[in-house]
């Protein structure tokens, strides 16, 4: 059966999800959902997401949002010997539950902030609140200093093995080093920068990249219920 992902291929948690299943080898369809007309927000998309934010997705009878907890489930769900997202050990399993909340809330709260001032606000207008952009780049380089610790000591941040704590990061990764024109918070860490080259040249993040350039080179608005099988 295949799943489908409700979101946008331009979108952060979407991405998320869909590297996942990726790297599970689970088919799924990506059914775009208009975020720049707000078709998240509309009654309909509502009733399968109360709070108006993508992605949900729909695997037979079975409904789950919030990205995180989606790829925490299909991780559960479908990896083995050879896919072993969450760790094998109990120790492992909890080290990549860690790491999971610190992208969650000490790494990717802030790269949202600076999403909201620096492309969001003003395409709808606004002005960008440049204070709260440096403060969360001074919050970002602390914040990195401790990645480049743990870094310096395993390949990657749960120990030697690419789980889903390197996999959450991807999307916001990809931010600062493309368009939010913040490389050098990356690159002036050569452990950090190790582990970023590595894990963005994963064959299932390039697939990802390769949705999103194809979304991008599209550009005119398709219907709303427009699928792309992977």
């Amino acid at each position: 059966m295949v799943v489908k992902v409700y979101g946008s291929a331009m979108a952060a948690c979407p991405q998320r999800v869909m590297v996942c299943l990726i790297e599970l080898g689970v088919d799924f369809e990506l059914i775009h959902i208009d975020l720049d007309s707000l078709q998240q927000k509309k009654p309909d998309f509502m009733l399968l997401q109360p709070f108006g934010q993508v992605p949900v997705i729909e695997d037979g009878d079975f409904r789950l949002f919030e990205s995180r907890a989606i790829i925490r489930y299909y991780a559960a769900k479908y990896e083995g010997k050879e896919r072993k997202l969450t760790g094998t050990t109990l120790e492992e399993k909890a080290l990549v539950d860690q790491w999971l909340e610190v992208e969650s809330n000490n790494f990717n709260d802030l790269v949202y902030n600076m999403v909201l001032q620096l492309l969001v606000f003003p395409k709808m207008g606004h002005n960008s609140d440049l204070t709260m952009v440096q403060k969360c780049i001074n919050k970002l380089e602390k914040v990195f200093d401790i990645y480049e610790q743990r870094l310096s000591k395993s390949k990657y941040l749960a120990g030697d093995f690419f789980s889903l704590a390197d996999l959450s990061h991807l999307p916001s990764l990809r931010f600062l080093m493309n368009e939010g024109g913040f490389a050098h918070l990356v690159t002036e860490r050569k452990c950090l920068h190790d582990w970023y080259m590595d894990i963005s040249s994963r064959p299932a993040w390039n697939k990802v990249l390769d949705l999103m350039n194809m979304k991008k080179s599209e550009m005119s608005p398709g219907p709303a219920n427009e699928e792309v099988k992977v």
